[in-house]
């Protein structure tokens, strides 16, 4: 990561569709969508087109070649199935549980409604192109609320992002970072995972995590709760001996390259084990 150099890369993509993002483009999402469409176009031109120029994007003027040439990389429709046959989704239930503050729940993505589905991509010129689905219909996923506040969620982007490194995992497994337990699911799944060593700080996740989720796993004898920071453990780990270690400490892109860059110089400390870190490949963008 250190020898990247950003300037050499195009974010004229990026930063449009980062605008319109950042908009309050959810209120009557839907209803836009299926205006656009009314004129003869599909739902994935109408929601490329609702993002080019609520971005900025001259679609049909100066910026033609960049909404033809690009847009259609950035923006798809997505398979809702796919995802629902996750085995997280199939076989956890948010189903409302209360404690204290927080609430197991379901939050939504509206149809049409367009959002950030996996790490960022470059082509060969340099352009570097966001990877933003919708679906066709409207689309559930499991949070936990706080105080009426969404906390912490398992969306698509997960899903997506977790794959590759859940693939890799074997033997002793380290995560850094609980969330709602998607990693350590899927990895407790896998017959050559042995172990689950979840290192987090939040006493409230950890608790929510115990009571609530764990109880559902099919293995959770194979998933054992560290409550420590995750940067003081990497420091001074009380055990080296795991073969691979999943880094997620980050919120987003915006935070996590600091994060990354101090917890590199710890991989010396686990000489046997295998990294990643969480959506490396998009945030080398941001330095």
């Amino acid at each position: 990561m250190r020898d990247f150099d950003k300037k050499s890369y195009d974010f004229t993509v990026v930063n449009a569709i980062a605008e319109f993002l950042n908009s309050d483009f959810e209120k009557g999402v839907t209803q836009k969508v299926e205006s656009i469409m009314q004129t003869g176009v599909d739902d994935e031109f109408a929601v490329r087109l609702l993002i080019g120029e609520g971005g900025g994007i001259d679609t049909y003027g100066k910026d033609r070649d960049i909404f033809r040439r690009y847009f259609p990389l950035a923006i798809k429709r997505l398979e809702s199935a796919i995802f629902a046959q996750d085995e997280y989704y199939k076989n956890l239930t948010f189903n409302g549980a209360k404690d204290g503050d927080f609430e197991l729940c379901y939050q939504n993505y509206q149809k049409y409604e367009p959002f950030v589905a996996d790490d960022l991509k470059v082509d060969f010129s340099g352009t570097v192109i966001p990877q933003i689905g919708f679906f066709a219909s409207e689309f559930t996923y499991p949070a936990v609320m706080q105080k009426g506040r969404i906390w912490m969620t398992v969306t698509p982007n997960e899903i997506n992002t977790m794959r590759a490194p859940i693939s890799r995992a074997h033997g002793k497994v380290l995560a850094l970072g609980l969330g709602l337990g998607y990693f350590a699911y899927h990895c407790s799944l896998k017959p050559k995972v042995e172990s689950v060593s979840v290192v987090e700080i939040s006493e409230h996740a950890i608790a929510l995590f115990k009571k609530h989720i764990l109880p559902q796993f099919s293995h959770p004898e194979k998933v054992q709760i560290i409550k420590a920071d995750g940067f003081e453990f990497m420091k001074n780990p009380p055990v080296t001996n795991y073969d691979y270690v999943f880094c997620d400490l980050w919120h987003d892109v915006s935070d996590g390259l600091p994060m990354i860059e101090k917890l590199k110089p710890c991989q010396k400390n686990f000489p046997n084990a295998e990294f990643d870190y969480w959506i490396e490949n998009s945030v080398k963008f941001y330095r």
